[in-house]
């Protein structure tokens, strides 16, 4: 059988892009290797998605994006992806072969880690890598951000309006963000930083009460209390079952303009797996109407 779509990913952008394209009459099929919602389904609590004034649990939102698309008639299959011929629009995962007229990727992108014991363990108990989704859990309290970049700085000083003390903990003596936000550091009192630091042991008990950090230059050790720590160290687009077949920034994320197509017509890129500006359930909800809009247009131009 041969599908009008098939979306790989089941995240806010994959059902997004299922639901818009089912409305359409399009025969559509997700393939998730695990549950509906990708990266939204660890986050507890969601304040952000417009339409939810008391927040959502991420989980439950996925799951509810999932019975929407299902509703108007898309598929959903639990398989792992573990090939795919682009230019043909096959699919080959762990339940057999899929093949499609148009292909979504929605495979998200996983935030990097510390690769600190225990670290998987406290997700949701102090450890966090979104600043939008888990900040306001951390009001009024102390927290860490590790990373110099710019996203490191951005989720700095949007904590610095929610939190009481904000630590930046920044294994070099300088950061690697954009001049203009040295000036906005500056004139954030409540912002300190620790230079030449590097986390070595996430310290708690049922939940984090600090880290450990190594002095970069001396070796000497120090104990941080913090009620929570955002890692702030980049994140890693999951496209290795691209590469080759379609255009890539030099950080591996899909390119792919305001249409999401990416490189290869008929192929369509959404959520945090594409080159954008900003990642969040909104901006990838986005995205997934738009590829449903791009793909009917592919559709009847073949």
């Amino acid at each position: 059988m041969t599908y009008d779509m098939i979306v790989i990913g089941g995240g806010p952008g994959g059902y997004t892009a299922a639901l818009y394209a089912a409305r359409a009459g399009l025969n559509v099929v997700v393939l998730e290797k695990l549950s509906a919602g990708g990266q939204m389904a660890l986050t507890s609590q969601i304040d952000n998605y417009p339409g939810f004034p008391e927040g959502i649990d991420g989980f439950q939102l996925g799951e509810q994006m999932q019975q929407q698309a299902e509703r108007f008639g898309a598929q959903t299959i639990l398989a792992e992806v573990t090939a795919v011929n682009l230019k043909e629009k096959e699919v080959i995962t762990s339940e057999g072969t899929f093949y499609g007229k148009t292909l979504v990727i929605a495979t998200g992108a996983d935030p990097r880690k510390l690769g600190l014991p225990n670290e998987q363990q406290l997700v949701g108990r102090g450890v966090n890598y979104c600043a939008a989704c888990d900040g306001m859990r951390y009001r009024g309290k102390t927290v860490a951000v590790i990373g110099g970049g710019n996203t490191a700085v951005a989720d700095a000083l949007q904590l610095s309006r929610i939190a009481e003390k904000v630590i930046l903990v920044h294994r070099r003596d300088t950061l690697r963000a954009t001049q203009v936000y040295h000036a906005q550091l500056e004139r954030t009192p409540n912002i300190e930083f620790r230079w030449n630091s590097q986390v070595t042991q996430l310290l708690h008990d049922s939940k984090l009460t600090g880290l450990k950090l190594r002095d970069t230059l001396t070796g000497a050790e120090t104990v941080l209390p913090c009620d929570g720590v955002f890692v702030s160290i980049g994140r890693s687009p999951i496209t290795d079952l691209f590469a080759g077949q379609l255009s890539l920034d030099e950080a591996g994320y899909i390119i792919a303009g305001e249409s999401t197509e990416s490189s290869v017509p008929g192929v369509f890129a959404v959520g945090d797996v594409r080159t954008k500006a900003l990642r969040q359930v909104v901006t990838a909800v986005s995205d997934g109407a738009l590829a449903a809009h791009y793909a009917e247009e592919y559709l009847a131009s073949v």
